[in-house]
């Protein structure tokens, strides 16, 4: 009988060991894609970090930030020094300490750390799987370590093994200053809460109607004329605006400044030069480039003019391909944006010389496009041979597949998911920014606050918030040869009605959040309830140490 009493409380006890291993949860965010719990905790407080001497200079710099973030915390040094004698197949078990070892078998930007009780071991392949641990890492760490408060705890992190990598090798957020403009610092704060949460490219919206934010040395007139208007439209009436002039550019030396400081969080800058259309303010400052002339004004309203580049003279085309020379000695991504969107042909069918290229070019309206639309085909061809042999790639917005795109461009569907869909069926690579989900500038309720805050014309009824966001599911619509074109997702941030910063977290908070799961999780793991909890229990005490507004869930 005693001894069926103590195989029931062993059980018992054993249960309850069980129960408490189940319950440990994590708040990391974007959710890993496996974590497994084991038996007891290591203390981070004093250990010793040890790096891969393999390791990229990056990568050791985010190592030591790291343990300096701590250190002040704490009050205790943590030691940095080359590991020696171990690699990453080198048992956690044997270790003693925190080690960042380079394990040449993992994936671009796959990551895994490892938990025991005397040691903690993190692995990857390449910079960004480092960044990301590193990030992870920070996630398992109390508050107070994104605030620089004082911790008297000795930060137990609890024995587990993460293995994680994204989902999508492309995940994005732009950022419109064209239509209100944005500090350097500033830029980088976003740059900062995306690394936070493991978005890898940042596109930069730099040219429109309303402003020209880019230093170009051949035409000193974009930013002398084209970075200011003589007034902003403040409310839904287009007619209005409140006289005051507004602008602002970056200089050349500014951008090379984000780009690096980018690169260092293991973000790309992807810039946009829009064309044919949205080109407003370039007209203004060299009227030779539109249809008639001018005289231009950069615009003091939004919406999408009627005036767009003359694409029949050749002037014009030395004028983008000088731009581009510049944009890619300042940007080494892969790929330039080139716009696309939003180009009416009204100027084109009335211009004799556009007429006249049309002719040349023997364009006809049949059921593959219009003349115009084929008119534009041209256009995007030509910057894109321009680039290609620059080794560079584009990206449009999906307006580029109207008509006949050429081979080896990049589609940004935004308008819905159909452009997507329609891209990757022809074999072109996608990303999907569908404004149905994907617009952070659209109101996320009917509050006083969103009223004040929100954007864009979203469809009456419907909540743009971080739940509906959340319901995206990216390959939804694409069959298995489809859905391998597709290179990821990307948040977009116009800021026509989001004037300054509070504005702009209150619109992308917690919205980014939201968006880095859809863009990094697997589905079976993705729990928009999940994702609230954790929100509330850690990620807006994180972003009111920083400093960020954002919306309460």
């Amino acid at each position: 009988m005693k001894k069926l009493a103590i195989i029931a409380i062993s059980l018992l006890l054993g249960l309850g060991l069980e129960a408490k291993k189940t319950d440990l949860v994590l708040n990391i965010i974007p959710e890993p894609q496996s974590v497994s719990f084991g038996k007891g905790e290591f203390k981070v407080k004093g250990a010793n970090f040890n790096y891969d001497s393999f390791l990229t200079k990056p990568t050791v710099e985010a190592i030591a930030k790291l343990a300096d973030d701590i250190y002040i915390c704490t009050g205790k040094v943590n030691s940095l020094a080359a590991a020696t004698g171990v690699n990453y197949g080198t048992p956690i078990e044997s270790l003693k300490g925190i080690f960042f070892l380079k394990d040449p078998t993992l994936a671009p930007e796959e990551y895994k750390i490892e938990v025991g009780t005397h040691a903690m071991k993190v692995t990857a392949s390449d910079t960004n799987g480092f960044l990301y641990a590193i990030a992870t890492f920070r996630q398992m760490l109390p508050v107070d370590v994104y605030a620089a408060r004082q911790i008297k705890d000795k930060l137990p992190i609890p024995c587990c093994t993460i293995q994680d990598k994204p989902r999508f090798s492309y995940r994005g957020l732009e950022l419109d200053c064209a239509r209100h403009f944005y500090s350097v610092d500033q830029v980088k704060r976003l740059l900062d809460v995306m690394a936070m949460y493991k978005l890898n490219r940042f596109h930069w919206h730099l040219t429109e109607d309303q402003g020209w934010r880019l230093e170009i040395k051949k035409y000193p007139l974009l930013t002398e004329i084209g970075a200011f208007r003589s007034g902003t439209q403040q409310t839904y009436e287009r007619g209005k605006n409140d006289g005051k002039r507004y602008g602002g550019y970056y200089t050349q030396e500014q951008v090379k400044e984000i780009v690096e400081y980018a690169g260092k969080l293991g973000i790309i800058v992807i810039p946009e030069l829009d064309l044919p259309g949205h080109m407003l303010a370039a007209m203004a400052s060299y009227p030779w480039l539109g249809c008639t002339g001018g005289p231009y004004q950069v615009w003091t309203r939004w919406g999408v003019s009627d005036q767009v580049l003359c694409v029949g003279k050749e002037k014009t085309f030395e004028f983008l391909f000088d731009v581009l020379d510049e944009i890619c000695d300042l940007f080494p991504s892969e790929y330039i944006h080139i716009g696309g969107d939003e180009c009416p042909k009204k100027e084109w069918d009335r211009c004799p010389a556009c007429t006249a290229k049309m002719d040349e070019l023997g364009l006809v309206s049949d059921d593959k496009g219009t003349r115009g639309q084929k008119l534009q085909n041209y256009v995007t061809k030509r910057v894109q041979d321009y680039l290609a042999a620059k080794g560079r790639k584009i990206i449009g917005w999906d307006e580029i597949l109207e008509g006949e795109l050429a081979e080896g461009a990049t589609v940004m569907s935004w308008r819905g998911t159909t452009g997507g869909i329609k891209a990757a069926g022809l074999g072109f690579d996608v990303i999907m920014s569908p404004t149905t989900y994907c617009y952070l500038d659209y109101k996320q309720g009917t509050t006083e606050k969103d009223e004040l805050a929100g954007a864009g014309y979203p469809k009456k009824g419907k909540v743009y918030d971080a739940k509906n966001l959340y319901s995206y599911e990216p390959l939804d619509g694409f069959d298995d040869a489809s859905a391998a074109h597709i290179l990821g997702v990307q948040g977009n941030v116009w800021t026509e009605y989001i004037r300054n910063e509070d504005q702009l977290y209150f619109m992308v908070i917690p919205r980014l959040q939201a968006l880095s799961e859809v863009q990094w999780t697997i589905p079976a793991n993705r729990n928009y309830d999940n994702l609230v909890r954790k929100m509330q229990a850690y990620h807006f005490k994180v972003m009111d140490a920083f400093g960020y507004n954002y919306r309460p869930l």
